[in-house]
C-alpha cells in the first residue's frame, strides 16, 4: 500500500472530526496561511498466528481502536515452524510473534505493541487516567504475561515429553489464576479493573482460552470466569478470536 499525502491550511487535528494527527507531519507558508501535510502511513501488517495468545492482545486492540490492518499468519507448527525462517527472523530475531509493522516501525512483544497504539491512537483507551487503576491494569497485564503465558508457551512444553506436557500446563496456569483470582476480587467491576475493559482484559481473555485448551479446571476462580465472559460478549473480543481468524484451520471455524 503506498503513502497517502493530505494537506490543510489550518491545523487539522483542532477542528472537530478531523483525522487523529498520526502519520509523518509538515508545514510550510503559503499565500494563504500555514499549510499542513500529513504522510499517512501504509496499512499495518500483523504477524500472527491464529492460535498465539500474544497475536491475540493485539488483535483485540486493534480491533477496539478500529485500526485496519493486514495479516500475515506465521504457523509456528507447519514446516518445523515458520518463526524460525530467515526471512522472519529478519523481522524478529526472537522468533515469536506477533510482530506489528506500523508508522514506519516493527514493534514486537504484546505489551510494547498496546502500549504503543494506546500512545499513538488513545481512543477507546485501554489504560484508566488514574494513575493508580492504571498501575493496577499493568500489574494484571505483567501477571499474565510474564507470570504464567511465557510458563505453558509452545517452545517451552516442546522442551518437554509428550506425555508431560498438560500436567506442566495445567499446573503452571493454575498456579497463576490462583494469584490472579486474588487480585481480581480487589480491583474488579464489570472487568478486570473497575467497569472499563483495558489492556488487563486483552491479557486475560486469551489467558483463559489457554486454560480452557488445556483443560484447567476453572471452578475455584468465579472472578475469573465471570470476567471472562462479560468480555467475550463484546464484538472485539469476537472477531479477533482464533477461530475467526485468515489462518484458522476449517476444522476449528466458528
Amino acid at each position: 500500500m503506498a503513502e497517502t499525502v493530505l494537506a490543510w491550511t489550518g491545523p487539522p487535528w483542532l477542528d472537530a472530526g478531523a483525522p487523529s494527527p498520526v502519520g509523518s507531519w509538515s508545514w510550510e507558508s503559503t499565500e494563504h496561511g500555514l499549510m499542513y501535510t500529513l504522510i499517512l502511513s501504509p496499512q499495518p501488517i500483523l504477524y500472527s498466528y491464529f492460535r498465539s495468545s500474544c497475536s491475540w492482545r493485539v488483535r483485540i486492540a486493534l480491533a477496539l481502536k478500529s485500526i485496519d490492518y493486514e495479516t500475515v499468519p506465521i504457523n509456528l507448527v507447519k514446516d518445523g515452524g515458520q518463526q524460525f525462517s530467515k526471512e522472519f527472523q529478519a523481522l524478529n530475531p526472537m522468533k515469536q510473534v506477533p510482530a506489528l509493522k506500523i508508522d514506519g516501525v516493527t514493534i514486537s512483544q504484546s505489551l510494547a505493541i498496546l502500549e504503543y497504539l494506546e500512545e499513538t491512537r488513545p481512543t477507546p483507551r485501554l489504560l484508566p487516567q488514574d494513575p493508580k487503576k492504571r498501575c493496577l491494569v499493568r500489574m494484571i497485564s505483567d501477571l499474565i504475561a510474564s507470570g504464567i503465558q511465557p510458563l505453558q508457551n509452545l517452545s517451552v512444553l516442546q522442551q518437554m515429553g509428550q506425555e508431560n506436557r498438560l500436567t506442566w500446563a495445567q499446573k503452571v496456569i493454575s498456579s497463576g489464576f490462583n494469584a490472579l483470582e486474588q487480585v481480581l476480587q480487589n480491583t474488579a467491576g464489570k472487568y478486570c479493573v473497575g467497569d472499563e475493559v483495558s489492556m488487563a482484559d486483552l491479557c486475560l481473555v486469551p489467558q483463559v482460552a489457554n486454560a480452557e485448551r488445556y483443560k484447567v479446571d476453572l471452578t475455584p476462580y468465579p472472578t475469573i470466569r465471570h470476567i471472562n465472559k462479560s468480555l467475550l460478549a463484546l464484538e472485539a473480543f469476537q472477531v479477533s478470536h482464533p477461530c475467526r481468524q485468515p489462518d484458522t484451520p476449517p476444522e476449528l471455524r466458528a
